[in-house]
């Protein structure tokens, strides 16, 4: 029996159940495909190119060692099958569930379809932590950690193949400007993990909400767990071994790396709310919110809170720091998005496409939830307006973030830094060196606040509210990764956003 192996967002060999399923069966053809079809979707990014180019290189390194050469070819993969399917012949098509994009789902659909016409089978298997057709969140946290703590599989020993060619890869998407980008591949998701579990991530649960400090202190492990160069499991298992090592010592890793497990599991049940409901890539979570915003955007506020030239300094110098690094800490990804949706009242589809091509980690499962629950759109999250004044005199106290990625502020006194329009000698520098703020910050926070509460005091609000709830919401499981993450009844004053456990983040 020959089987064919596709990868996707699978880019390893080991923990890998779908290499491990068709070795067992016989010969295997490994594939990768670049898609470029997939590489003209609005979502994908240069960046995220280029990472995967360099994590396809390593896969086919490790492969080789096994005795079956990576085959990787440029086209649709229903192509592709077809071709390799008349060159060699293939018996069976294995691969991982994939929580993708509405595109990916149409692209698994014609594969579905050509498997039936061409009576191959074709069997996806779980990968991680997410459970297809689930009719609710009751019992899903012990199914996923169940999941977590089932051994890894091991990396075939040896397998044998039929020799097929490649293809020439060409650059299927614009290059874009990111010096700072994370390079991809197995070996430096690896080297990432070993320095985080022995000494990067000592200080993690207090320094991850930083930019300053979270550059290094997290894990930084987010894009390759998104293409899979390195699984979930094994990062939760590699931690939980670091975990029983340091219990009982006093040195601030147990807290870290409980926070770390944390993140892990709340990575999955963001995934698992895009498994769920495929809509929500596309339309607000809670119906009621779908005309708030104004489906056309303020062109002049999108363009200034994408280049960084808001007027408001620590949101620009995290949107500068993300256009060159490709990365940002979950605090300040949070910021950026909700300062767009509140502040600016730009509507979630449209910023959160432009945040999709800056992080090389874009996760679609991830991304999209994150963008409502930042928005205020599900219907079940507390709504979180965040001041970014306050945001940055809170997370950059001396400045030296926000003055190195905003160098034109470097005559205002430390003291107005984060709001340089109170200060006296503000106006030679506002609208020349630097702007002056597009909105108000805090006449604009009210009022979003206002319209987002409003549209919560509508009659049939409630009753829908409670079905996102039972579809979508956490539920508090033993291990104690997960909290109820649905909102209070009714707006608590005496609530502070920044003590409000119900909104979790996922820091890598």
């Amino acid at each position: 029996m020959r089987t064919v192996v596709w990868f996707k967002r699978d880019l390893r060999v080991t923990d890998h159940p779908a290499l491990a399923r068709a070795a067992a069966q016989g010969g295997v053809i490994p594939l990768y495909v670049f898609e470029p079809d997939y590489w003209a979707q609005p979502d994908v990014s240069g960046r995220q190119f280029a990472f995967v180019r360099e994590s396809v290189d390593d896969l086919a390194i490790d492969l080789a060692r096994l005795g079956a050469p990576l085959v990787v070819r440029v086209g649709r993969v229903v192509d592709v099958l077809a071709d390799l399917h008349a060159r060699v012949g293939f018996d069976a098509l294995v691969s991982h569930e994939e929580t993708g994009s509405a595109w990916t789902f149409a692209r698994d659909r014609e594969v579905a379809a050509w498997c039936r016409d061409n009576t191959v089978a074709w069997e996806e298997l779980a990968q991680s932590g997410v459970v297809r057709r689930l009719n609710g969140r009751d019992g899903w946290a012990k199914q996923r950690n169940a999941f977590l703590r089932q051994p890894q599989v091991d990396v075939p020993a040896g397998m044998t193949g039929p020799v097929v060619p490649s293809d020439d890869v060409p650059p299927l998407v614009a290059g874009d400007h990111c010096p700072e980008r994370q390079l991809g591949g197995r070996q430096m998701a690896l080297s990432l993990l070993g320095s985080f579990l022995t000494e990067r991530g000592q200080h993690y649960r207090k320094d991850m909400s930083s930019p300053v400090t979270g550059e290094w202190s997290c894990s930084r492990l987010s894009p390759y767990l998104a293409f899979g160069c390195l699984s979930g499991r094994e990062a939760s298992q590699a931690a939980a071994a670091r975990q029983r090592e340091v219990k009982g010592t006093r040195e601030g890793w147990g807290e870290s790396l409980k926070s770390f497990q944390a993140r892990l599991a709340w990575r999955d049940h963001f995934m698992q709310k895009l498994e769920d409901e495929p809509a929500l890539e596309h339309r607000c979570l809670h119906s009621a919110y779908e005309d708030m915003r104004p489906k056309v955007p303020d062109a002049e506020r999108l363009a200034a809170w994408e280049k960084g030239e808001t007027g408001m300094p620590f949101v620009d110098a995290c949107m500068r720091y993300l256009a060159t690094t490709g990365w940002m800490n979950f605090r300040m990804r949070s910021m950026l998005m909700a300062v767009a949706s509140y502040h600016l009242w730009l509507d979630w589809r449209v910023t959160g496409l432009h945040l999709a091509r800056q992080f090389t980690d874009f996760e679609p499962g991830i991304h999209w939830p994150q963008s409502q629950m930042q928005s205020g759109t599900t219907g079940m999250n507390t709504v979180r307006i965040y001041n970014p004044v306050k945001q940055g005199k809170d997370q950059d106290p001396t400045g030296v973030f926000t003055r190195k990625w905003c160098p034109e502020l470097a005559p205002v006194p430390d003291a107005f830094l984060q709001e340089p329009w109170t200060w006296e000698g503000a106006g030679t520098l506002l609208g020349n060196a630097y702007p002056a703020p597009i909105v108000d910050v805090s006449e604009a926070a009210r009022e979003a606040r206002d319209k987002v509460w409003a549209v919560r005091r509508g009659g049939a609000f409630r009753e829908e509210a409670q079905r996102v709830v039972h579809k979508h919401a956490s539920r508090k499981d033993p291990q104690g990764h997960f909290v109820d993450d649905r909102a209070p009844r009714r707006r608590k004053a005496s609530v502070s956003p920044a003590k409000d456990s119900r909104q979790m983040g996922f820091d890598f």
